[in-house]
């Protein structure tokens, strides 16, 4: 999902959305990869002019593309990259209502891993697999991808929130999975997610993603038998609860996670003792299907 206000680096989007062969394009796209050649047939317009719309397309961040081999050749795969886009309209005397932080999966400041682990960039893979003692690699911080059987990984982020404002709510939201040795469409892992040492709850995730499919964004050289891709999962915290999705997690709210403190923690875990024991993947940009790194949003009280 895309979540736009007036800012100036939103009017790109905008543009992309003022045009009716755009929102063919996008048409087309939302029922799977094409080419240039083959959308500008479906829409009766040269490849050129498509590849200029397209363009516009991924500018906005709507659309993506990969280059994939396919009959003998190379070619360029067009994707739909959004879903859904949230347009936040001026309000009269009030300032933004949201913050933002994205955080890079190699940004954890503290850790505990058990293989199968290991981490890689959008170029190589770090280090050696099922070597815990890579996740202190310098290199770390450039990781796109990480994974465990069991342990945790944890981020710190500063506050923003100046004195004057309260949090509403906060949202995280992550691509993940489970990590099994290879891919498996039936591996459950349970998860556990805590705020500033608040346990927010557990989600049960169902498998290993991959064995259909590489990843939308996945780099070509990344190995096929292992990791692909991910669920996008967003939890919701407000003065009501938390929730994963729309559907509640646990009784924890906004006056339980101690937003006042100037750091704030974020952590991810597999417990060794968990009924479901199937380990942990975190998917960053430029891998699985959803080009983003962990996202921490705050809902900004009146």
């Amino acid at each position: 999902m895309i979540r736009a206000n007036g800012e100036p680096k939103y009017m790109p989007l905008y543009e992309a959305l003022a045009s009716e062969v755009r929102w063919r394009i996008m048409g087309l796209l939302a029922g799977g990869e094409m080419n240039v050649k083959d959308i500008a047939q479906q829409v009766g317009l040269s490849p050129s002019i498509i590849t200029m719309h397209i363009r516009k397309l991924e500018e906005a961040g709507l659309t993506g593309s990969r280059r994939a081999r396919l009959h003998g050749g190379t070619h360029k795969l067009c994707f739909l990259k959004q879903k859904t886009i949230e347009i936040e309209l001026p309000s009269a005397g009030r300032s933004a209502k949201f913050s933002e932080q994205s955080i890079p999966v190699g940004h954890y400041t503290a850790f505990e891993v058990h293989p199968t682990c290991g981490l890689g960039t959008h170029e190589k893979e770090i280090g050696v697999w099922d070597d815990p003692r890579y996740f202190l690699d310098p290199e770390r911080v450039n990781a796109g991808i990480l994974w465990f059987g069991w342990g945790y990984v944890e981020y710190k982020m500063p506050n923003y929130l100046r004195s004057d404002q309260t949090a509403a709510a906060l949202e995280i939201s992550m691509e993940i999975a489970s990590e099994a040795p290879g891919l498996k469409d039936d591996w459950p892992s349970d998860i556990g997610f805590t705020f500033n040492g608040v346990f927010l709850g557990t989600w049960t995730s169902p498998a290993d993603f991959g064995r259909a499919a590489r990843g939308k964004y996945t780099p070509e050289w990344w190995h096929r038998n292992v990791n692909q891709y991910g669920l996008l999962k967003t939890i919701t915290i407000d003065a009501s609860g938390t929730y994963m999705d729309g559907e509640r997690l646990s009784e924890v709210s906004t006056g339980d996670l101690k937003l006042q403190e100037p750091f704030w923690t974020l952590r991810f875990s597999v417990d060794e003792q968990a009924a479901n024991v199937g380990g942990l993947t975190l998917y960053g940009a430029g891998f699985g299907n959803h080009d983003q790194d962990i996202v921490v949003r705050v809902q900004l009280g009146g």
